[in-house]
């Protein structure tokens, strides 16, 4: 058959890439024997020394965050990788091979067996001779992607809070749907036309939001009108939120994201005398060590002062990244509304709109955006209040 054929050619990359314990077998796995071909036995040593090269070149933070989460030593988590990442490779050429009667594959974390799923019986020894252990099952992944795509059509129609998750489950050969109301999720599945037996309701508290990054630089609005920018993402306790300048909200005033998605409130504002506050955000809301600049971010190391003459840059939602020099600290200006004491001068440029915003000198926060005179066309002065003070002042913790 056409299918065996292909898949004892896929065997060549999996025959022992998925039989893997340590990673001194991992080596092993291409020993030579005197049967092998000179393509089979190349093709294995290169995806084993990809996986050992993956497995070696994991970041120390995913290694760690791995060892953490998974409960495992170091060299397990490698060997993990390694396993995973043949694994990776190998599903495809079966799935290819398998064609119309492929459903799925999957690994478990506990074991180097690659699983396959096949709706013909007569596929089975082919796929365990390529290395994988077969499951044959009723459904094919052709006809279950088709369930799915009439139950994505359906949602584009109405409201899905009820049953708010839906996915493919190769496991289990079946759509599964998440729901907190069991009833209205199968209604919602028949009205979309979707197999019933294809469809396996699974009752669930689960209520997914958006998630977004508090960044330095951006853009927030206030009371669904004004626009300033954010300085720095602060913690005080569990409580996650950011730095501005006082001038921009009134304790209490709520706010929207850079994105006009519900924010937070302000929870302390001081202005004049002083220019800063901070606002508590909502869950959606996560605090990260960045500031915006024109190539990307900068990562947040500490709030060491900068002296004067140091080069110094700011960040703000209308003009973006620009940079100047310390000038004075312990400066007093008069604006409009009164005078403000303790802030720094600049020689950065800045417009409306940046108000609160990222002032930073390399990798140390500065300050947020109080006002200025001048442009970013023409050059001009600016006074930032200093972070240390706002971190002082309400018990903030810099997230960095």
């Amino acid at each position: 058959m056409r299918h065996s054929r292909g898949i004892a050619t896929g065997a060549a990359l999996a025959a022992t890439a998925l039989a893997l314990t340590a990673l001194p077998s991992i080596a092993g796995a291409v020993t030579s024997s005197p049967t092998d071909t000179p393509a089979k036995t190349a093709a294995e040593t290169t995806l084993t020394a990809e996986a050992l090269r993956a497995a070696e070149e994991m970041p120390a933070g995913a290694l760690k965050a791995m060892q953490r989460d998974f409960g495992i030593t170091a060299e397990q988590a490698r060997e993990r990788v390694a396993n995973e990442y043949r694994a990776a490779k190998t599903a495809p050429a079966l799935a290819k091979d398998l064609a119309d009667s492929y459903a799925g594959a999957w690994t478990t974390g506990d074991t180097s067996t690659l699983t396959v799923a096949t709706t013909d019986p007569a596929q089975a020894p082919a796929i365990t001779e390529a290395g994988a252990r077969a499951k044959v099952v009723e459904h094919g992944m052709a006809e279950l992607e088709a369930a799915k795509a009439r139950l994505d059509r359906a949602a584009e129609k109405g409201s899905t809070t009820a049953a708010p998750v839906w996915y493919v489950d190769v496991k289990t050969n079946s759509v599964v749907v998440h729901a907190s109301d069991t009833a209205k999720a199968r209604a919602f599945a028949e009205a979309a036309g979707a197999d019933s037996d294809l469809v396996r309701v699974v009752k669930s508290a689960e209520k997914p939001r958006p998630l977004y990054d508090l960044r330095g630089g951006d853009a927030y609005y206030i009371n669904g009108s004004g626009r300033c920018s954010v300085g720095f993402a602060v913690t005080r306790g569990s409580q996650q939120g950011f730095v501005t300048a006082g001038h921009c909200g009134r304790t209490g005033s709520s706010t929207t994201g850079y994105n006009q998605a519900a924010q937070g409130t302000f929870q302390g504002s001081s202005f004049p005398g002083n220019d800063y506050a901070w606002v508590a955000t909502n869950s959606n809301w996560t605090a990260t060590p960045y500031v915006k600049t024109s190539s990307g971010s900068v990562q947040v190391a500490g709030s060491t002062q900068a002296a004067v003459g140091a080069s110094i840059c700011r960040s703000g939602s209308t003009t973006g990244w620009h940079c100047g020099t310390v000038q004075q600290h312990n400066t007093s200006v008069t604006y409009p509304e009164g005078t403000i004491t303790g802030v720094t001068r600049t020689s950065v440029c800045a417009e409306p709109g940046d108000s609160g915003g990222s002032y930073i000198s390399g990798n140390q926060a500065q300050g947020v955006t109080s006002g200025g005179s001048g442009n970013c066309r023409t050059g001009g002065t600016t006074y930032h209040q200093p972070v240390n003070e706002i971190l002082s002042a309400y018990g903030l913790t810099l997230k960095r």
